[in-house]
């Protein structure tokens, strides 16, 4: 069930009336029909689907409750909270690594053997890779975790827990939830609060705007001149990897919003993934704006845990090249993003060996509605670094990322981009780029790019509102299956 479909409007529709107008009395009917609603959205997909995260909950609901109590004297010594908490990572991360990741590491130990001319027979499964195993096991992981380090108690609300890890606007795609966070508002009665439904509203139209115009538009030249990068000149390559920065942008950017409003819309609120990234000055600033659910959960429970920077130089390097690998490889069971996770690994190494990974830790050009020639070029270097970085997440392999990158860089890369079929799409992709550029700067300040708490007069909120409306119904793109789908 997609965000940007008739059928998910319906089905959010009738969730949103049923939560509000029937079940507000009553707290654990409200959180259970959380549940029920939750699952029939994921199992909209693939009923088996529910087998895996029902197993993963219950897990993971059981190991807190098991870790409280073996701190009681009379609880068997074999079961300590560090063995169990342990196990729940081994069974967890197990269960992700033969769906996600089995395949891959056959096929590459086949090939390593082939290359030294040894022929092994492999057997790789055919299974489908759940939609959003890693999202939902990275939440359910963190909060096992927060429960062995006692940062949270346990929750025996067994109801609240399978609420809080199945939450459906967030289960697809994230944002990765934090147990202290998001958990803790399902146990209090919640209260229909109109202005925060009203932001929520605004945000998943922003949301909306930035996946069916931006991205699902942005993605039909991506996919051609991906398709066909071995005929076409420097300077269009150069444009297919712009834009491809933009379509994964307004792809997860977008449903992160739209998932975060649907989240308000419910009473709830969701942590912030997207910080306006692409307005970046540093290569480590563009990682506290991205993601941001993402690299805050690899800083908590594996960078800051290795001894993050607060190390040796050497151990610093090493942790830095530890965490992006690992990133890199969260993504997908492909050396791309492996090598994608490296390429980000180096750009940030300069900044940590000279101590400068905090440096920007404000927002650009604060106060002004201008930034300077420095930061303009700051900002333009590192899009330049990170879009480079997104050939090798975009291509199908490393060979053709390095040839893709090649035929870039040659002298038809001064040549015009604009021929044939290509002319009148990119200027319409540039017009809506703008757009939404022109919006986040302005908005860069706020949660998110349809923030109007300044906005005083109705007509220009109304005017806004229809404008995006009307981008969305008539220039909106063929429906595109979000990208992050697949991890």
């Amino acid at each position: 069930m997609l965000f940007n479909s008739v059928t998910f409007l319906l089905f959010l529709v009738t969730v949103f009336v049923l939560y509000w107008f029937v079940l507000q009395r009553n707290l654990k009917i409200q959180n259970l029909f959380i549940i029920v609603a939750s699952y029939v959205f994921y199992g909209w997909w693939d009923w088996r689907f529910l087998i895996l995260i029902i197993f993963t909950s219950f897990c993971s609901w059981l190991c807190g409750i098991a870790m409280q109590r073996a701190d009681n004297q009379n609880y068997p010594r074999l079961f300590t909270r560090k063995f169990l908490n342990i196990s729940n990572i081994v069974v967890n991360l197990g269960i992700l690594g033969v769906f996600k990741y089995f395949n891959f590491f056959v096929e590459s130990f086949v090939s390593a053997f082939a290359s030294l001319g040894i022929n092994l027979q492999s057997h790789t499964l055919n299974i489908i890779l759940p939609v959003g195993i890693s999202f939902y096991t990275f939440q359910a992981l963190s909060y096992t975790i927060d429960v062995y380090k006692r940062k949270i108690e346990p929750t025996k609300d067994v109801i609240a827990f399978f609420a809080f890890i199945g939450f459906f606007p967030l289960l697809v795609a994230g944002p990765i939830e934090r147990a202290k966070n998001l958990l803790p508002q399902f146990y209090v009665k919640r209260k229909f609060d109109y202005d925060k439904s009203v932001d929520g509203m605004r945000q998943i139209l922003w949301g909306l705007f930035k996946k069916m115009v931006i991205a699902d538009n942005c993605a039909v030249l991506v996919n051609d001149i991906f398709s066909n990068y071995q005929t076409l000149p420097g300077s269009t390559l150069l444009l297919g990897a712009i834009f491809f920065a933009f379509q994964i942008y307004g792809d997860f950017s977008g449903y992160s919003d739209i998932a975060i409003g649907t989240a308000r819309l419910f009473g709830l609120n969701a942590m912030r993934n997207f910080n306006f990234p692409y307005f970046s000055r540093d290569i480590a600033e563009f990682w506290r704006r991205w993601h941001i659910s993402l690299t805050t959960w690899f800083r908590d429970y594996v960078y800051i845990p290795l001894g993050g920077s607060r190390v040796s130089k050497i151990k610093a390097v090493r942790n830095t090249f530890i965490i992006f690998l690992i990133s890199g490889f969260w993504h997908g069971a492909n050396w791309t993003f492996i090598f994608w996770g490296a390429f980000h690994a180096l750009l940030f190494l300069p900044l940590i060996l000279l101590g400068k990974n905090r440096k920007y830790t404000d927002t650009v050009a604060e106060g002004r509605l201008f930034p300077n020639i420095k930061e303009i070029f700051q900002i333009c270097i590192t899009f330049l670094l990170v879009t480079i970085g997104w050939i090798l997440f975009r291509a199908e392999n490393l060979g053709q990322a390095i040839e893709y990158f090649g035929l870039m860089v040659n002298n038809s890369l001064f040549s015009s981009p604009l021929a044939g079929d290509y002319t009148f799409d990119t200027f319409q992709n540039l017009f809506f780029i703008i757009v939404l550029l022109f919006v986040e700067w302005i908005q860069r300040t706020k949660q998110h790019g349809l923030e109007l708490t300044g906005v005083k007069l109705g007509v220009v909120r109304y005017a806004i509102y229809f404008t995006l409306i009307f981008f969305i119904f008539v220039f909106g793109g063929k429906a595109e299956t979000f990208i992050y789908f697949q991890f």
